[in-house]
């Protein structure tokens, strides 16, 4: 595939223009023609091995000129041909990757279940002069400033999954609230069935059986894995033969959840 300088001369795309223009302007920034284009896209589809990245000269028409949306596999073909970030172009059709993680909060499911974590994280970049550590703060008051730590900054994915408590499931209240949000360390995979002082510091593991998922205490003896539910909760304990039922995806580590219906 023919790769094109970034810094090729011309205007970026101006925001207020329809997508297709957008995508027009960043093919003539790059000099490059509908011929060149197509046969960019055959190189890559031939590259991944799916004619779904082919972009025809017809198909190229229409998605400048009639605003006709790309599928996924020609927008993306466009995104790497133009050297355009993929999501940006997304967001061109009002399609916002970026808020997946927070869109999907607000959005509840009946079972527990892994969810995709975010593409970026809000952090405090300056406290307030003072921010007292000891004390309990109100926070967004004691910070100055708050910056986004993009994942894309990383090498390598996150260490840690992200895991979602179904509102049916109760195995956990009120220690832990139907419809939270888990953080998940998948490298803490062994059972502690001793060492805890209280029920705030016994861990808690988030489990995958056959098709589903809990998040409950657990005790490992020999080939039994026994899920312990809170002694509060209405649910009863369940017993599996590990590891060929049960597997222990990780140890949640952190946790978010609303304290009263939103």
């Amino acid at each position: 595939m023919a790769i094109h300088s970034l810094s090729t001369p011309g205007e970026l795309p101006r925001p207020d223009l329809q997508p297709g223009t957008r995508l027009r302007q960043s093919r003539e920034r790059l000099g490059l023609t509908y011929r060149e284009v197509e046969r960019a896209s055959y190189e890559l589809a031939c590259q991944r091995g799916r004619p779904d990245f082919i972009v025809h000269l017809s198909r190229l028409a229409d998605i400048e000129n009639h605003d006709v949306t790309p599928s996924l596999y020609k927008l993306y073909t466009l995104a790497v041909i133009y050297h355009l970030d993929p999501k940006e172009v997304c967001q061109w059709y009002d399609v916002p990757f970026e808020g997946h993680f927070s869109d999907g909060v607000s959005l509840s499911a009946p079972n527990t279940h892994l969810a995709a974590g975010p593409a970026s994280l809000r952090l405090p970049i300056r406290f307030d002069p003072g921010f007292d550590p000891n004390r309990t703060e109100f926070l967004n008051r004691m910070v100055e400033r708050w910056g986004n730590l993009e994942g894309t900054l990383f090498n390598q994915p996150s260490r840690y999954l992200y895991g979602y408590v179904g509102l049916e499931d109760r195995r956990m209240h009120p220690l832990l609230r139907p419809g939270s949000l888990v953080l998940v360390d998948p490298k803490l995979r062994q059972v502690q069935n001793s060492g805890w002082t209280n029920e705030y510091e016994r861990p808690i593991y988030f489990l995958e059986l056959r098709q589903q998922f809990r998040c409950c205490w657990c005790r490992k003896e020999g080939g039994q894995l026994m899920l312990a539910p809170h002694p509060l909760s209405s649910c009863a304990p369940e017993v599996y033969r590990f590891p060929e039922e049960a597997e222990i995806v990780g140890q949640v580590v952190g946790v978010a959840t609303r304290l009263g219906p939103s």
